[in-house]
């Protein structure tokens, strides 16, 4: 049976969790052995133990009050792996993790203050800079570093939407502040992430009325997927504004609206100012960005269910990797992100080891060694070889060969019919509802139940 390889640059925890899976998988290999007579199968007890250790190892991770606890300061490198000399260390690095952790939410979260830092002593200068004297040499200089920086600050941004914000009370005003500032920079508009990922996007989970929903394409279509991409670009600006009309949000859809066109009026007196520098500080950012949103969008939900498309088990993924996990906190674990959308980037990987037995009963699908944007561009090429060789198998998954993984792939990216789409979540808000009500939404109950809800309001 084939065992995913493990990439050295995983972070701790990802490197806890997928060894707990190849410990499960090595298992059932043994299992399968033993049931031809040519291995003795282990034992499920110690498949068990071994699971309950990483969890516990998970857990003393995020626990302030354990000797493993380690804050994230920085997203290259773990807190142990920061070898600084010792003279910075002791007067320039312990002092400052000292003071940051006063001034995040969590005392995990230094990282959020390193980069909103890093971000206005870099990107803010440069780009002003540019309006003042402007040069072509800086100009791509400018447009590398931002490129570099976009997918970091957009997980970061992630955070900030889904939990009104990252740092502590005492530093509300930068809070509030930051994502003003930086937002137009990174290729954003103002609150259109918010508007479009939290209050739309979160609501209708893939859904037919969701206007990023991969359903309606053929997943593994170049045609298809450059449709989608069209539409988000050119149209989203009126698209979500009517969704919201739809939806009688009137409040919401004037907000969108304001929001974006203040954007663009923005964008338009600085090109007033300096074309040439607002062409490299603010459009190409915005291109570029709204066409990685929807890359990225495409892997996340390009496999959902041709039986159960309405599962969050079953209509987004789990990456194990460094592009998502490292540098994009934890964004590789998405369904543990839909399942409940406030739970912090640091739970998810406890969070889907304890959970572990529902991902397989709910057929969730788990790929490592591979980001959202190489499963598009994999997709693209029906480079399914590659796709099933990325696949973790759990649950009953562990016994399918190469070409059973391969077919499952691609039976999954299948486009949906109008006449399967009404058939497949026509009870679906029916069902939702009763869910709820009973405290269980997608296998979760208490807290995660609680935020489909506000989510929904």
């Amino acid at each position: 049976m084939d065992v995913p390889p493990v990439d050295p640059r995983l972070t701790a925890a990802d490197h806890i969790v997928l060894k707990s899976l190849r410990d499960h998988i090595s298992a059932a290999g043994e299992v399968d052995a033993g049931q031809t007579g040519t291995s003795k199968p282990q034992s499920p007890k110690a498949n068990l133990s071994s699971e309950e250790a990483a969890i516990k190892l998970l857990e003393d991770l995020n626990d302030e009050k354990s000797e493993s606890f380690e804050t994230t300061v920085l997203t290259g490198w773990d807190e142990k792996d920061i070898r600084l000399p010792a003279p910075l260390s002791q007067w320039l690095l312990k002092p400052y993790v000292q003071w940051a952790r006063s001034v995040v939410r969590r005392p995990t979260d230094v990282v959020f203050l390193s980069h909103i830092l890093i971000y206005l002593s870099t990107s803010l200068p440069s780009a002003i800079y540019l309006f003042i004297n402007f040069s072509y040499p800086h100009a791509i200089f400018h447009w590398l570093m931002q490129g570099w920086y976009c997918g970091s600050f957009t997980l970061m941004l992630h955070n900030h939407i889904h939990n009104n914000g990252v740092l502590a009370k005492n530093y509300a005003w930068l809070d509030q502040l930051w994502p003003y500032i930086l937002e137009p920079l990174m290729g954003h508009t103002w609150d259109s992430y918010y508007y479009h990922h939290v209050k739309h996007h979160h609501v209708e989970g893939n859904g037919p009325d969701d206007l990023s929903s991969t359903i309606r394409y053929q997943r593994d279509d170049l045609i298809d997927f450059l449709a989608y991409v069209g539409r988000f670009l050119f149209f989203i600006y009126f698209d979500l504004p009517c969704y919201f009309i739809r939806k009688r949000k009137t409040k919401l859809a004037f907000q969108s609206c304001l929001s974006e066109t203040l954007a663009y009026l923005f964008i338009y007196a600085l090109a007033q100012l300096d074309l040439r520098a607002t062409i490299f500080v603010l459009l190409i950012p915005l291109v570029q960005m709204r066409i990685g949103m929807m890359v990225g969008n495409w892997g996340q939900h390009a496999f959902v269910d041709e039986v159960e498309p309405d599962s969050d088990y079953r209509s987004s993924i789990t990456l194990i990797d460094v592009p998502s996990n490292r540098y994009c906190f934890n964004d590789g674990w998405h369904t543990s992100h839909h399942l409940n959308p406030r739970r912090h980037w640091r739970d998810h990987p406890v969070s889907f080891l304890k959970g572990k037995k529902q991902y397989e009963d709910g057929r969730a699908l788990v790929l490592s060694n591979i980001d959202y944007l190489m499963i598009t561009v994999k997709l693209m090429q029906k480079d399914y070889h590659h796709l099933a060789k990325c696949m973790v198998p759990i649950g009953d998954q562990v016994h399918l060969s190469h070409q059973e993984k391969m077919d499952l792939l691609r039976a999954k990216t299948r486009r949906f019919t109008e006449d399967d789409i009404n058939k497949k979540f026509a009870k679906k808000n029916g069902r939702l509802s009763t869910q709820l009500s009973n405290g269980k939404a997608n296998g979760t109950t208490g807290p995660e139940a609680t935020e489909r809800r506000t989510f929904s309001s």
